[in-house]
């Protein structure tokens, strides 16, 4: 079995998952239905409602909070991606204009604002204090992240701390959170779900070192956007903090600021040269055995097995 086998399982909570996103984002306004559908269709891994499904089969997987869980999660996280678009003024996600490119930045503002109404609109089902103390933790963490991402734009002296905790609360407690609420949503005993939580935060480190790593080495055409995209746009990742250890390429770097798109792939292929694409994956396979450390002390179920081909997909994928 490998997550492509995960997937099919899956096949039929996922459609499921896809329609309510789409009923979930039937607004009244014409404007407001077209831009918030315009970014789901852009499509996407779905990998968040996938650990949404994973986690509750630790518990009463029977329960139809766990889809309303699935749907909720997946809105946030495409809201905070229209805001993200906004804030590094990207033109392209998934291959496809931005919502911010096609309309403009405070279109793609009110769209964000809606998509996460309703996000939180569809969580108040569960019914769980929990639940909700874990995801309002972890909405003010990524506003947190948010703020962080835009104090440290071409912030080339940031020290690792700063990187570390910005994907802590941008990416990985978002992914943990997932792990958690499938988790409460089916009735999981409390021991578990917290030892998921943990589980999806060391998966979303990894997850979003390896999505920086690839920045640098995949294709315009696997990315959807063009490679070395996000320190064009002034986000200093993992590889650049490490490349930037040496002090001539350093001074290389720190003129991207004044550099167009065509100029960026020289600096792409200087920062590949120093190594620290592989260190910038050292770092992610150690967060991976954390992950996998974490689920030996789960009981015995298929879903572990599940849960490993998982990891193995978000450490090895190309885009």
């Amino acid at each position: 079995m490998d997550y492509r086998s995960v997937y099919s399982l899956l096949s039929n909570d996922l459609k499921r998952i896809e329609q309510q996103l789409e009923e979930a984002l039937q607004a009244n306004s014409p404007l407001l239905k077209e831009t918030s559908l315009h970014y789901l269709h852009a499509g996407g891994k779905r990998i968040r409602p996938v650990l949404v499904l994973l986690s509750s089969k630790f518990g009463n997987e029977n329960n139809s909070l766990i889809h309303d869980v699935a749907v909720s999660l997946e809105l946030i996280h495409m809201a905070s991606l229209i805001h993200d678009d906004v804030v590094d003024n990207a033109d392209l996600r998934r291959g496809r204009p931005t919502v911010k490119a096609k309309w403009d930045n405070r279109i793609a503002m009110y769209t964000g604002d809606y998509i996460l109404a309703r996000s939180l609109e569809l969580i108040t089902k569960l019914e769980h204090e929990e639940a909700h103390r874990v995801l309002s933790h972890t909405m003010v963490e990524l506003s947190l992240g948010e703020i962080e991402q835009i104090r440290d734009k071409f912030n080339f002296d940031q020290p690792l701390t700063n990187y570390f905790r910005r994907i802590k609360r941008k990416t990985a407690l978002l992914i943990a959170s997932c792990c958690q609420l499938g988790a409460i949503a089916a009735g999981a005993p409390s021991w578990i779900h917290r030892k998921l939580f943990r589980f999806g935060y060391y998966v979303g480190m990894a997850f979003q070192i390896t999505d920086d790593i690839l920045d640098f080495t995949s294709t315009e055409e696997k990315l959807g956007k063009p490679v070395g995209s996000d320190l064009l746009q002034g986000n200093i990742t993992l590889p650049v903090l490490l490349a930037l250890k040496c002090p001539e390429l350093k001074k290389e770097i720190i003129k991207v600021p004044l550099m167009k798109e065509r100029d960026i792939k020289k600096i792409v292929e200087l920062i590949k040269s120093t190594g620290a694409i592989e260190q910038s994956m050292t770092i992610s396979k150690k967060y991976v055995q954390k992950a996998i450390d974490v689920l030996e002390d789960l009981p015995d179920h298929e879903t572990k097995y599940m849960l490993k081909q998982m990891i193995q997909f978000v450490v090895h994928r190309k885009s």
